[in-house]
């Protein structure tokens, strides 16, 4: 029996390399004008030193799919900011986003033996917030509230503002001072701001007041005018007041004008207010007090009937506003009544 003995030589060549590029996020979703980062880390084998990095973008060129470097695209300049080095961090930023940065991102690295291109791609979805929205955004105080901020990428978090300024919480229960413009952003980006949407808060009449012009003394035959006022929303309509004079209806209305005042107008006037919310509200009350010069002057004698000799108080009576604090007094010389004179004829 004859042995065969087969040899196998094996001899040197080429040998494939062991690398790998790998993303983090490989669907990026970064809003309009603000920044997004390619978390990237790549390898290689021993013994290789990188000498070269770029990120490049993927598009059709005369009907071919293409990659274009960042760095000699002009709507790139300035924005595109290369964050990872030569040695297994391949991470890229892109500021001031705009909507035609959506596409497919490629990363190449160069060594002093090979260059490699991503055998993957990140894509990047480029999109505004679409809207912000206050759900109802009509309530009566008291009432509950929820933010609400959509979008077509999906967002890690959301912070809301209110006229400008951080809002802590997306739900709450409204009060008058919640009314305003609301916006939402993406944490982090903070200055790309959704349009803004409004909350109406409605509540009750409050701070119901009565005014009266002129404010100061009142003389009679002059004009005084009663403004009834109220913080409301929706605010108070005409017939939504009521005018009452020592708790007596008198008018509905925003004014009540006497143009000609009396001594009997005066007393303790107030308004109630009304919007269809609660019930009516109270003002304080205001004090009308009319002033006139003494009328209906009159003198009393006690006792009613004297003879000579004896003693007699004399008293001036008037109606007036303010009362009368000085009076006069004047004794007449009578004319002697007509048989008088004609006994002393005779």
């Amino acid at each position: 029996m004859i042995a065969v003995l087969l040899l196998l030589i094996l001899q040197p060549g080429p040998v494939s390399a062991t690398w790998s590029v790998t993303f983090e996020n490989s669907d990026p979703c970064g809003l309009k004008g603000s920044s997004v980062e390619f978390r990237c880390s790549y390898n290689y084998t021993d013994g290789e030193t990188v000498t070269n990095t770029a990120w490049h973008k993927g598009g059709l060129k005369d009907k071919q799919w293409k990659r274009f470097k960042l760095s000699e695209l002009p709507s790139y300049q300035n924005r595109s900011e290369y964050i990872g080095d030569q040695q297994h961090d391949c991470s890229l930023a892109i500021h001031d986003l705009q909507d035609n940065d959506t596409g497919y991102y490629y990363f190449r690295f160069d060594t002093g033996k090979y260059g490699r291109h991503s055998k993957e791609s990140v894509y990047l979805s480029v999109t505004e917030l679409i809207s912000a929205r206050v759900n109802p955004d009509r309530v009566r105080a008291g009432d509950t509230v929820t933010l609400e901020c959509t979008t077509s990428c999906q967002l890690p978090s959301i912070v809301w503002f209110k006229d400008g300024r951080p809002l802590a919480k997306p739900e709450f229960q409204a009060q008058t001072e919640d009314a305003g413009n609301y916006a939402c952003a993406l944490k982090g980006q903070e200055s790309v701001l959704s349009d803004p949407v409004a909350l109406d808060v409605q509540y009750a009449p409050k701070k119901v007041t009565l005014s009266m012009s002129p404010s100061g003394d009142v003389v009679k035959g002059n004009l005084v005018t009663l403004t009834c006022s109220s913080d409301a929303n929706p605010p108070v309509t005409q017939s939504g007041y009521r005018l009452y004079k020592d708790r007596q209806f008198i008018s509905s209305g925003l004014n009540h004008t006497i143009s000609d005042v009396q001594p009997g107008h005066s007393g303790l006037y107030h308004c109630q207010a009304w919007n269809n919310i609660g019930d009516f509200v109270n003002s304080t009350e205001v004090h009308l007090d009319v002033q006139y010069g003494p009328v209906n002057i009159s003198v009393s004698m006690n006792p009613p009937h004297i003879v000579g000799g004896s003693s007699v108080n004399l008293t001036c009576n008037s109606a007036a506003n303010p009362a009368a604090d000085n009076y006069t007094w004047y004794r007449g010389q009578l004319l002697p009544a007509p048989w008088s004179r004609w006994a002393q004829d005779r």
